[in-house]
């Protein structure tokens, strides 16, 4: 028994119920659920607050409070109580992230205390797969080695500009964006085609847990584009992925890059929902 308290900071002793809600959704939840995996539930390790929402004493939502806000399995009653607690305290975060209907819902109660998001990506389609996909994958694609950071960083701070709309190297000059791409590239989630010292495809496997990863960072120079670099990649890590790593491959994309969705899907994911993302 949590108590009384509608919302509270959980801890360690509430390890198996916080996984057990993020269980029920393994692919929404990954993000969620790899830093509960990897960290636990106590603040100091996991690098953030994962509140706790009660009904009649017993945990039945969840919302990680770090650098990015995300609702978790939150109805309505679950989403105003984050709200009013993530009020509270002021903005933290640098965005908020998940399903559409509660990130909407709380965007909505916290839009006039958090000002005008520099973004707002109202429409972000799942998608998965667990077949090995049928279009021929890339050879050439393989993990990263840390010898070769220096190639692939400008490659990730391009992909990243590009996506989000602002530098990774901007506010502290790089050092967290710099230390994630090498702990990325040392776990061996990172993944890329190089040619004469260039990056002409890459992607990351970005959270992890027992029952599903999640793709991120998929880039291919602009110059490169349209010729069917983005879908061997891709092929080539999923077919990776699914070997070594997961038994669900995801990721989520923005509606309007519709020639992402078309590479997605040709490699065989399909959507299994929306999220919705606020950028600060």
């Amino acid at each position: 028994m949590l108590g009384s308290i509608p919302v509270r900071v959980l801890d360690d002793r509430h390890r198996a119920e916080a996984l057990a809600i993020l269980d029920a959704d393994p692919v929404s939840n990954v993000f969620v659920s790899s830093r509960v995996h990897a960290a636990g539930l106590d603040p100091r390790r996991l690098g953030a607050q994962m509140w706790g929402y009660l009904r009649d004493g017993r945990l039945v939502s969840l919302c990680y409070s770090g650098a990015n806000l995300i609702p978790v399995a939150a109805g309505p009653e679950a989403v105003r109580a984050f709200a009013e607690r993530a009020q509270a305290q002021g903005r933290r975060c640098s965005s908020i992230v998940g399903p559409v209907d509660p990130v909407g819902e709380l965007w909505e109660i916290l839009a006039p205390y958090w000002g005008p998001p520099r973004a707002v990506r109202a429409e972000q389609p799942v998608m998965a797969t667990s077949a090995v996909p049928a279009v021929p994958a890339d050879p050439r694609v393989r993990r990263v080695r840390m010898a070769e950071f220096d190639i692939v960083y400008p490659a990730c701070v391009a992909m990243f500009t590009e996506e989000v709309g602002i530098s990774p190297d901007s506010g502290d000059g790089g050092v967290l964006y710099r230390a994630r791409v090498a702990e990325l590239i040392r776990d061996g989630r990172a993944f890329a085609r190089i040619e004469d010292g260039r990056v002409v495809f890459k992607a990351e496997i970005g959270a992890v847990t027992p029952r599903a990863c999640q793709v991120q960072g998929v880039w291919v120079p602009p110059d490169l584009r349209g010729q069917g670099r983005a879908s061997a990649g891709m092929a080539a890590v999923v077919r990776e992925a699914l070997q070594s790593v997961a038994p669900t491959v995801s990721l989520y994309v923005n509606d309007y890059n519709t020639r992402a969705r078309a590479v997605y899907r040709r490699v065989g994911f399909t959507e299994l929902g929306s999220f919705m993302s606020i950028l600060f």
